[in-house]
């Protein structure tokens, strides 16, 4: 499975909120970065396959009204969801959520983190809607989520916002790994993990 942990070799080439958001506006796809990266992420804490091609069907039917992604957007969506599955199973935790830079206003990404945690209960409600059986930690994660998902988008720029924006995204972060943890299916071999670790 090389094909996860190609992207290792090339931070530089890692697809980051701004870049994605220019390709969907560019392409005239109304949707937000973010979320896109929410739903996939939820897919795949849930349990989703790796192996499993079916997500670009369901973002088109979610964001798209079923109709085809343009080429430049599936592209892009393709390299999300390897890096996604690459950082949430490096050992270092580099996983993190899909956001606008500190430099953008605390409201556009307070909004960000909001339409993401969306994305995220979103993703993962479908993917779990057939085998709804989870632990009482995913169930409190789920539910702090939909209270996040609700945030006012009214925020202040001062320093008490910031740090509660940031301690919210970490307690997201961390939560998310939770539930990957606890109910998500690794790439097909059980001996990924430590050839990973032999070959890089």
């Amino acid at each position: 499975m090389t094909e996860i942990t190609s992207n290792n070799d090339t931070d530089k080439n890692l697809i980051d909120f701004a870049t994605m958001q220019a390709i969907l506006t560019s392409e005239d796809v109304k949707s937000h970065a973010s979320e896109l990266h929410g739903v996939l992420t939820g897919l795949v804490c849930a349990g989703f396959e790796f192996e499993d091609q079916g997500y670009v069907a369901m973002l088109h039917d979610l964001f798209n009204e079923g109709d085809g992604f343009p080429t430049a957007v599936k592209k892009a969506l393709k390299q999300m969801y390897s890096e996604l599955w690459s950082s949430i199973l490096d050992d270092s935790y580099s996983f993190n959520l899909l956001l606008p830079d500190d430099d953008d206003s605390i409201a556009e990404r307070g909004h960000a983190l909001s339409v993401w945690v969306q994305g995220f209960n979103l993703g993962f409600g479908l993917q779990q809607k057939d085998s709804p059986v989870v632990s009482d930690e995913v169930k409190e994660v789920l539910t702090d989520f939909g209270e996040i998902a609700n945030l006012s988008d009214d925020m202040e720029e001062d320093e008490d916002t910031e740090q509660a924006y940031f301690e919210i995204g970490e307690y997201v972060r961390i939560s998310a790994l939770l539930c990957f943890s606890e109910l998500a299916t690794p790439p097909n071999n059980e001996s990924n993990n430590e050839d990973k670790k032999i070959i890089h």
